[in-house]
């Protein structure tokens, strides 16, 4: 069950500032606080998913493909040529936060996932 209270769903609402870098109606896209990379950017949808499994088993084919093709679009307007994505699901996958959301990473050959724990 997805929790409105979650520090992203905050974000969103405006409740809690965050370094914007991209917004549209569907899509928002941040700084990291805590950055596992030179360039770490989290990207999520503005609707109520909790997870990977949540939010292509829920959103529109419109908002999977928005969302998707935007990462590409937010990654490169930010200089990173070269990235990887990574989105967590559960617990114990390393996801600490409720709202499904895509790390971008880039600028850095040996980011260690692990102890980043994103």
């Amino acid at each position: 069950m997805y929790n409105k209270n979650n520090i992203f769903a905050k974000i969103i609402s405006g409740e809690i500032p965050a370094e914007k870098l991209y917004e549209d109606e569907m899509v928002i896209a941040i700084k990291d606080i805590n950055p596992a990379a030179p360039i770490h950017i989290l990207v999520m949808p503005k609707g109520e998913y909790t997870d990977f499994a949540d939010f292509v088993e829920k959103a529109s084919l419109a908002e999977t493909t928005h969302y998707f093709r935007t990462i590409a679009k937010i990654a490169k307007d930010n200089g990173a040529n070269e990235y990887r994505t990574v989105s967590n699901k559960g617990a114990s996958s390393g996801q600490s936060v409720f709202h499904f959301h895509t790390h971008i990473l880039s600028g850095s050959k040996n980011i260690n996932l692990v102890d980043k724990n994103l």
